[in-house]
């Protein structure tokens, strides 16, 4: 039935080319709102409170993570491709809602709206790099991947810092999502092809276990899994907070526009850039130790940001906090492929994204209260400390890779 189809990097460079393209282009709706939001809801509407300010990524978390598990679901109903286009579609608006904004509210619904184009194109993405490349190369697709996603995010968060310090903080740095938002639906809608065919090759060959509920075990029962997924929940519970609270602390020591871009773009760049070469590593080295020493590294940096208003020490900063999660971030999708059968891996996936960016929702209440009640830099330090203690369930709770395996077991 599917003698035709070759599974591998190399046999579809192409659509893998592609599909690297619209990540980039996924990652900058993102990196639209990541220098500039905090500041343009205090100078454009008046807004002063953290918890206020946050809630823009409060709702994002939300959606994006309530979409993530229902793409993984519906993708072997609806088909990848038409999940990717619709997730495209949602997105061309984003930018003119936040041009006409006339209240905090219009914000708040472009995010809704970001959250669900987000939760289904980036999940889109990610599963049908895995179903084109098969077992060999899944650390290198997955760092091919997030890199493109990543180093978009820092790339557009530095040009809106650029034209914010330029030509002001409205509306000129938003009309970059036109572009972007048009580009990545045309892409799609004439050249991606759907991959479904290419997962169901692999489950001819593989010897992945089956699992018996795959929402519990990812989320609590199986030991690889469930530490997996604990850490991506708090990966992105500290995102949700640097995005938030980072440009917060940046601007309260009287960095201008320009500065602010380039330390918030410092930490998703060397994040993208990273993933170049820690996405093959995970083909290769312990998946348990870089997720370890990944969170270790981020729990460090960010408990340490609060101590200084250096700019260059920030700066080295924000670029550390960039490699732990460049250790960590195709690490988790590769984990999570490898211990899971083809047939459910979009679902595990899914499962996986709806916790990790259920902490950008939980990154920004948290840090958002503590901010309001003890200031920014209590909040950013407790949030390092929350990393830091992740990285120790990791390393406490997750098998070995090569003494279970990752919890693989042959069918006999």
């Amino acid at each position: 039935m599917h003698d035709s189809i070759q599974l591998g990097l190399k046999e579809n460079w192409k659509q893998f080319t592609l599909l690297v393209l619209i990540n980039a282009l996924v990652g900058g709706m993102v990196g639209l709102e990541r220098t500039i939001i905090p500041e343009f809801a205090e100078a454009q509407f008046g807004i002063a409170s953290a918890s206020a300010i946050l809630s823009f990524i409060t709702v994002f978390g939300f959606t994006k993570a309530i979409t993530n598990y229902y793409t993984g679901r519906l993708s072997n109903v609806f088909g990848r491709r038409n999940l990717l286009l619709f997730g495209w579609l949602l997105a061309i608006p984003i930018p003119f809602l936040l041009i006409y904004a006339t209240s905090w509210s219009w914000v708040i619904v472009s995010n809704v709206l970001l959250g669900i184009s987000q939760g289904l194109t980036w999940s889109s993405t990610v599963v049908m790099k895995i179903d084109l490349v098969g077992e060999k190369n899944r650390g290198l697709a997955m760092g091919l991947n997030e890199f493109a996603g990543y180093f978009a995010v820092g790339v557009v968060a530095f040009f809106t810092g650029y034209v914010a310090a330029h030509y002001g903080l409205w509306p000129y740095p938003f009309y970059i999502g036109i572009g972007i938002s048009i580009a990545g639906f045309f892409t799609t809608l004439f050249w991606i092809r759907d991959t479904k065919k290419f997962a169901e090759k692999e489950t001819e060959t593989t010897s992945s276990k089956v699992l018996q509920n795959v929402f519990i075990e990812t989320s609590f029962t199986n030991k690889t899994l469930s530490s997996v997924t604990q850490a991506g929940l708090v990966n992105n519970l500290n995102d949700g907070m640097i995005w938030g609270l980072l440009p917060m602390l940046l601007f309260s020591l009287d960095f201008d526009a320009k500065q602010v871009g380039w330390i918030t773009a410092a930490y998703p760049t060397t994040w993208g850039i990273g993933q170049l070469f820690t996405g093959k590593m995970a083909d290769h080295f312990s998946k348990k130790e870089m997720i370890f020493w990944g969170m270790l590294l981020q729990g460090i940096a960010i408990a340490l940001l609060p101590s200084t208003n250096n700019f260059f020490i920030l700066l080295t900063l924000a670029a550390v906090l960039g490699l732990g999660t460049a250790l960590v971030y195709p690490t988790f999708l590769t984990a999570i492929s490898m211990a899971t059968s083809p047939i459910q891996r979009a679902e595990s996936i899914g499962t996986f994204r709806l916790w990790r960016d259920l902490g950008y929702a939980f990154g920004a209440i948290l840090s958002g209260s503590i901010a309001d009640l003890f200031g920014v830099h209590i909040a950013i330090f407790a949030i390092g400390g929350i990393t830091l203690l992740s990285s120790v369930v990791v390393k406490i709770r997750m098998p070995h890779d090569k003494k279970e395996g990752l919890e693989l077991q042959k069918i006999a």
